[in-house]
């Protein structure tokens, strides 16, 4: 059986519980089909631009942690504590 895991879109906050191929084939952008656990890399559904990104925020935007939004901090934080953070219960 493969792992259900949580995707949550950074720019939009859609949700939706996927295995990692359906999530790919989709059109998410997320581990660890795209990027890796733990690495901050773009969390987005389909329909969400890059540029709304925490990586965006840190790689172009040029902000730190100290400056980033709340909602930020919270992704932030559940992208260094992942898989635990999106694993869904069997």
């Amino acid at each position: 059986m493969m792992d259900l895991l949580r995707h949550i879109c950074e720019v939009c906050g859609r949700e939706e519980i996927l295995t990692s191929e359906e999530a790919f084939d989709d059109g998410w952008d997320y581990p660890p089909r795209m990027g890796q656990f733990g690495v901050i890399s773009p969390r987005l559904c389909p329909d969400c631009p890059t540029e709304g990104s925490l990586w965006w925020a840190f790689t172009v935007d040029h902000l730190d942690a100290g400056t980033l939004s709340e909602s930020q901090q919270t992704t932030l934080q559940r992208i260094l504590r992942e898989p635990q953070t999106i694993a869904v219960d069997p």
